[in-house]
Parts: structure tokens; sequence; C-alpha cells
């Protein structure tokens, strides 16, 4: 073979694997999911089965609707012949999911298009499956019956359904979901990328490289467009999110909105309704004298809204609301009158883009300065870790206002910390650049600004405002050599810059930002400190609310080791019970931190691996992250409870410090010295691991080495993809806060379809 067909056959070697991988995920498709149209080609269709006997719990409204009457009684019976194990629910009226949305928005009463079903076959007690008449998939439903088919509406007496009819013994059409092959694709070019020896494995990463700028632009800018559509679909939708049932709260999801109206008013209250009644009620934080208030009509009384001296208030930070509430609504009067009200979920999807984007940095930062020969496979694992360990999908799925504080701190925390990284050990001559003898020099731009990020996450959750303590092992060299003279009151000699400018860089950002929340806080509530979280009407009174001491143990243990609960039905995950010895604020959660990302653990061992990092300071940057995010732990753990949005206060600090542990394991940290590998190792590990060509170590010993090292990487790419199964089941399981069967069913149906004829 010539050396140009050689080099042409070298140049084109991906094609062929890619073009197996669309093939086989073509036939997957084909077969695999559309198992129920080749099992049922042979159904008979019976259109006799179609006159269903209605049980005495069930009846017709004039207009065709079935009525549940009776819960007890609410059945349907088709007979069936077993040609088909499949049944269909058919819709009113009967010609498709566009004319039942049509049809329901016609009528002039509630009507329900999802509901519960459970098929009993032949007189069997059978399983509990959930339809939507809005998407046409899901009303086919397995059942493997020879006679009868029992369909009982599992609904609430008064439920009003558009259902003509169940039939039994049909075909199942053929239906390639385009929107599945691309998800199988994805996973199938994920893997590809981060399989052990890999182009990627044998790319070094290079932040100052052009392309490899060039491709974290292609990872970047997508992402960036699909948030801007999504930004703006929500700004085009916004609705006002007020929700009141008679002699109950009033649920405003627009509290931020509010905020920023108040500030474009002159006032820190927020321009809400205050009702009389509660301005004289004698303790109106006591549960008791709220629901007696309720049980006679007071209203509205705004549940989770700060209550202080007859107004109003917000307890959630006011820097989202300065920035990004009251500049919408200044700028949309220019096309609405006096402007519109900027949707939560806008502002929780941009932030949580601006987070995924400086939070890759900074993982890009750490892994550079643990590793700075590692590979961009091992790096891109890294950022995906931070991703999903960080709990980001969870507050991107929950778009109200709980998740814009911790959306807008985590943006803000990873930006500061990158920044400070940045600054530190700076080898460009530079304007703004100070030094100490003995110690790598600093820029003060961007000291300053890693200052400015951190200590605004003060006025958005103040548990952020703890990632200052990183600037610690990040500094170090440079606090170790200003003190060192100052211990031997020796003189402190500097190669550029003044102790006055560094104090500037450090303190003045600090300084304002923190002066600027103490004083908001002193005007709304006369202490710097106080943020009005014990002000807040909630489910029990905040004012007297004691520590969870009894609780901390549990609590912790479940935000790190709940276990899953599975089930055999998409999304084949439920939440888990979460017990407590005494009463505490509990969210319905499906696991914990570790089991949902086991990556994580790698946590536990960094503390233990300082040999393995050669760079000064990385060892006690990670080491620091790791013990900060188990002191959050405890400290959400007996102030606020058991939630599942809190773990974003620690998860990107576990996932940061887990970098290191899945650098060493990965044999990225340039512990494999010459001695350990010889000349024969695999080309997609030669960064990082090739000898010297003297080496002496015998060939089975190189080899040995070589497999396991290629096994470690195949594990951790298995863990890193069951983390990415995990994370997107999670957001489908029912039961928990803002499930998304109820927030987007059209959204979830799609999915569930997917599986229901497997």
């Amino acid at each position: 073979m010539s050396a140009h067909l050689r080099q042409r056959l070298a140049d084109h070697r991906g094609i062929l694997p890619s073009l197996i991988i669309v093939v086989l995920v073509v036939l997957i498709e084909c077969t695999v999911f559309n198992a129920g149209f080749w099992t049922t080609m042979a159904a008979s269709t019976d259109t006799a089965s179609v006159m269903n006997t209605m049980g005495p719990g069930l009846k017709r409204t004039t207009d065709g609707l079935l009525e549940v009457t009776d819960e007890t009684q609410a059945y349907l019976d088709v007979a069936a012949d077993g040609t088909s194990h499949y049944a269909r629910v058919d819709p009113l009226p009967g010609q498709g999911a566009g004319d039942v949305r049509e049809f329901t928005r016609s009528q002039n009463r509630a009507i329900h298009t999802t509901a519960y079903l459970r098929l009993d076959p032949d007189g069997q007690h059978g399983s509990t499956q959930s339809i939507s008449l809005t998407s046409p998939r899901s009303l086919y439903l397995r059942i493997n019956a020879r006679s009868t088919i029992r369909v009982w509406v599992q609904e609430s007496r008064g439920t009003l359904l558009p259902i003509e009819a169940v039939r039994a013994n049909v075909r199942v059409p053929f239906r390639f979901d385009l929107l599945r092959v691309i998800v199988m694709l994805m996973f199938a070019a994920l893997i590809m990328a981060l399989r052990p020896g890999s182009r990627l494995w044998a790319i070094r990463l290079d932040p100052s490289s052009v392309r490899q700028r060039w491709l974290f632009a292609a990872f970047a800018l997508p992402l960036g467009l699909a948030t801007l559509l999504a930004v703006v679909i929500q700004l085009r939708s916004t609705a006002s999110l007020t929700f009141h049932a008679a002699g109950g709260y009033t649920y405003d999801f627009d509290i931020y909105g509010h905020m920023a109206d108040s500030l474009l008013h002159g006032h820190l209250w927020l321009d809400l309704p205050t009702p009389d009644a509660l301005q004289h009620a004698s303790n109106p934080y006591d549960t008791a004298v709220r629901e007696r208030l309720l049980s006679q009509g007071v209203s509205p009384i705004y549940w989770d809204y700060a209550w202080y001296h007859g107004h109003w208030y917000s307890y959630f930070g006011v820097l989202p609301a300065l920035v990004l509430f009251a500049p919408y609504r200044l700028l949309s009067s220019i096309w609405v009158p006096g402007g519109a009200m900027a949707p939560a979920a806008a502002a929780v999807i941009l932030l949580a883009y601006g987070f995924v984007l400086f939070g890759s940095l900074l993982v890009i930062r750490v892994v550079h300065r643990i590793a700075p020969r590692a590979s961009l496979a091992s790096t891109s694992m890294a950022v995906l870790l931070m991703i999903i360990g960080s709990n980001i999908g969870y507050l991107v799925l929950r778009t109200n206002f709980y998740s814009i504080p911790f959306v807008s701190a985590m943006m803000l925390s990873s930006l500061g910390t990158s920044l400070w990284l940045s600054a530190s050990g700076t080898n460009r001559p530079r304007r703004g650049v100070w030094q100490i003898e003995g110690a790598p020099p600093v820029s003060l731009p961007r000291l300053a600004g890693g200052s400015v990020a951190i200590s605004a996450t003060l006025a958005c959750r103040p548990t952020f405002a703890l990632t200052a303590l990183l600037g610690l092992p990040i500094f170090w060299p440079q606090i170790r050599a200003l003190a060192r003279p100052i211990a031997h009151h020796m003189r402190v000699r500097y190669r550029s810059g003044s102790i006055a400018g560094l104090m500037v860089a450090v303190l003045l950002p600090a300084l304002i930002c923190i002066s600027g929340v103490g004083i908001y806080n002193v005007a709304r509530f006369g202490s710097p400190l106080n943020f009005g979280i014990e002000y807040q009407l909630t489910v029990t009174d905040m004012t007297s609310y004691p520590l969870s001491v009894a609780n901390l143990m549990h609590v912790i243990g479940y935000y790190l080791a709940l276990p899953l609960h599975f089930a055999s039905q998409f999304p084949f995950l439920t939440v888990s019970p979460t017990p407590l010895p005494q009463w505490g604020f509990t969210e319905p959660m499906v696991g914990g931190l570790f089991v949902l990302c086991p990556l994580l653990l790698c946590g536990w061992a960094t503390p233990f691996l300082r040999r393995f990092f050669k760079v000064e300071g990385a060892w006690r940057l990670l080491t620091s992250s790791f013990v900060l995010g188990l002191l959050l732990i405890v400290v959400d753990g007996m102030a606020g409870g058991l939630g599942w949005r809190y773990m974003a206060d620690f998860g990107w600090l576990l996932a940061l410090a887990a970098t290191g542990g899945m650098l060493v394991a990965l044999g990225e940290t340039g512990s494999h010295t010459a001695q350990d590998i010889g000349p024969d190792t695999d080309p997609g590990m030669a960064h990082t691991s090739a000898a010297a060509p003297g080496s002496s170590m015998p060939f089975w010993r190189r080899h040995r080495h070589d497999v396991r090292l290629w096994c470690v990487r195949l594990l951790m790419l298995v863990v890193l993809m069951a983390c990415i199964v995990l994370a997107l089941l999670s957001t489908f399981v029912q039961g928990r806060d803002d499930a998304l069967v109820r927030t987007d069913p059209s959204l979830f149906y799609a999915v569930h379809s997917w599986f229901m004829l497997l």
C-alpha cells in the first residue's frame, strides 16, 4: 500500500465508525423502539370491541365527555381476543390531539387531558399507566389479555375526560421519532469521543490554543443560542403567576418582579395589598393565628413572603432584581406602556447558562493547574462532572423564583473563583501586577474582579459568600510571603506594586458590596445582618424556629447518600422517603448527591493525594473546596432543613474537589513517570505516560499498567454516562416539586411514550 493511500485512509478513519453508529441507531429506532408495530401486525383490530361497558361510577355527559361520579366504580370493560398486547384510548372527537385541544378550549369547564388508568387483564390485578390525550403515542397501553380488559379510571369524583372509548386488539403504528434518534446519536457521540484510546486522549489541554478556544466556542455558542431562544419564548409568553384559592394563602411567584418595581418606585417594601386584619393580628407569625384569619376570609396572605411592620418584603437577595428585572421593566416600557414584568423562568435560564459557561472555565483552569499535561478527554469529563454534580439541572427545571438566588450566586461564585485563579501566578508583563519577593505575581484587576463577583453573592444567596475562603489557598504563597517579614519585624520588599494597591483591589470591592447589602438590610429590618428570613410566613413560626440539631445527622445522610427507589415504569425512579426524628422542612428528593453522581466520591480521596499534585497550591484549593462543601452541608442541614435545591450550595464545591481525585485515577496528574511506563504505551495515552526511550521496565509490566489505566478510564466513562442518565430521568420523576408532568405535560408524555411500547 502506497504512503499516499495510507494517509488518505488515516484521514478518513473516523468516517466508518460514525457510519456504523448511525446505522445502529437507526436499527434500534426501527426495531427496539417500534417493537409494538412488529408484534401487532397480526392483530385482529376487532372494531366491535369499541363498545365499552361502563361501570356505575362513570357517566356520559350530553357533549360526550366521560365524567367520574364514583371513584370506586369508575371503570370501562372491553372485549379482547389476545391477538394484540396493546389497547388504545380514543379521545373525543377521535381525530387527533389537535382536535382534543380545540375541544377542551371550547368547553366552559375544566377538562382533564391527562389521566391515570389501571388495566386489569382477564380479572387479574393490573398496573397503573398514565396517558395524555394530547400525546397520541401515549394512548397505546400495553396489556396482555385474552378475553376482557377492565380499565379503571383512577381520578377524583367530578373529573371530566374527553375519552370516547377504549379499543382492544389494536395495531400499533410505526413511528420514526427524530428527537429520540438525535438523543441516541448524542449519547453515542459522547461515548465515542471519551472512550479510552480516542483522539481526545491524545490531545493535550492548552488554554492558549486558538483551535481549542474555537472548540470551546463550538460548545458555548449553540448552548447560548438555545438559551437566548428559550429566554425570548419566556418573555413572549409571560403571564401573571399569582394563584389564590378561597380560604387559603395567595401564591405569587413574581416576587423578583415586585422587588424591581418597588426599587423603581423609590421604596423597599413590595407594592402588594396589606390586609388590615393581618396588620392588627396579635402575632401574624403564629400559624394558628394565620389559619384563623384565612378561615375568616382575610386575603391576601402571601405564602413565603416576609411580613414586617405592616408591609410585605422579600427575604431573597436583591441583586437579580436590581440588574435584571428592573432594567427589563424600564426597557420594555418602549413597547409596553408602563413596562412589563420579566418572568422568573427567563432569569433562571439566563443565569444558569452563565454558570455553565463560567463553571466550565473554572474547571478548565483547575485542570490545567492540577495536571498541565491533561488531555481534552479528561478535561471534558471534569466539565461534565461539574455540570451534573452542581445540581444545575434541577434548578433549570424548576424555573420559579426559588431557583434565582442559587443560579445567580453559582454564576458569580464560579466567575469570581476563576478570576482569582487567573490572577494568581500570572507571568505576562502587564500593568496592574503586584508582586512581593518570594511569591508569584498577582494581577490586581483580576483580583478585584474576583472580589466583586464573590462579595456580590451576599446580595443573591449569603451562604455563597463563604466562597471567599477559597482565596486563602489560592493566594497562600502571597499571604505567606507577606506575613513572613512582618512576623520577623523585617521590611517588606516588593518587586512591583504596593500594599495600598493590593488592599484596594481586595478590600474595596468587597467593602462596597457588603456595605450596600448591610445598608439595604438596615433600611428594611434595622440590622445589617437581618435579611428578613425570620419574618417569612410559611409552614411554621420562623421567629421562634430553633436550629434542627436533632435532625442534623439524618439530613446530612439524606443529602449525601439517600438511596434510589426504582419503579417498573418510566421514569423508572420515584421519590425516596426522608423521615426525620422531629418536624423539619423536607422536600421530595430522588437520591443523595453521591448516589445521583457517584463520581463525586472522588472528592473524598483528594485530601489524601497531595503527592500527586505537583503544582503549588492545587492540593490546598481542592481540599479547601471539599471541606467548605461539607461545612455548607452542616449549615444547610441545621438552618434550612432538607431541600433538593439546597444541594446547589455545596454540589459545585464537591465537584471541584472531585476533579483532583478523578484526574489522578485517570492517570493525568503526571504521577506515572518514565520508570513506570515504557515506550509501547497506547498512543492515545502518550501525552501523559510516554516513557523515556531507555526505560528498562519489562514489557509485561508496562502492558499490565496500560490495561489497568484503560479499564479505569472505561469505568469512569461508564459511571459518568450513568450519572447523565440518572440526571435526565430524575427530571421526569413524579411527586417532586414542580414535576414535569404538571409543568410541561406535552414534553413529559412525549418522552414517556418512548418507553411505553417496549
